[in-house]
């Protein structure tokens, strides 16, 4: 063997098909398009999500809802949680609930006042709920709010 005798395998190459080349050639007169309509013609392009004339899905679909662009979402944290997972005296802050696994991921933090806090505690938060912010100061804590983040 050497390279004067090396071969493509059987098949593998063939010629390009050339359309619109006459009738002896199987693809002449209508160059594989069909007989006329749009597809036909040249300079044709479908529209986006069109069905051949049947109503469009995006159009079948029923629409529901609102979906509101200024939405502010905020995570949420009760006050039994910071209760149970922090000492008194603690600085809580958002990076030190994430540390200790109360929340995951980034986003806004708003305190609600479900459960009772008897300890002293400084949270720093994106907001409180109202109660939350007077049980929190009752139990001589604090509750400051810091910008969005």
């Amino acid at each position: 063997m050497n390279l004067s005798n090396l071969k493509p395998a059987q098949g593998s190459k063939h010629s390009k098909k050339r359309v619109g080349r006459g009738h002896g050639t199987g693809q002449g007169t209508q160059a594989g398009r069909g007989h006329k309509g749009a597809q036909s013609r040249s300079g044709y392009k479908s529209k986006r999500g069109f069905e051949g004339g049947q109503m469009p899905l995006h159009r079948r679909i029923p629409k529901r809802g609102f979906h509101n662009p200024f939405r502010v979402e905020y995570v949420v944290v009760n006050l039994d949680v910071l209760a149970e997972r922090f000492d008194a005296g603690t600085v809580v802050t958002p990076e030190l609930l994430r540390e200790r696994g109360v929340i995951n991921g980034g986003g806004l933090i708003k305190i609600l006042a479900r459960g009772d806090v008897s300890k002293k505690l400084t949270v720093k938060a994106h907001k409180f709920s109202g109660k939350a912010a007077e049980k929190l100061a009752a139990a001589g804590g604090a509750a400051e709010v810091i910008g969005a983040a």
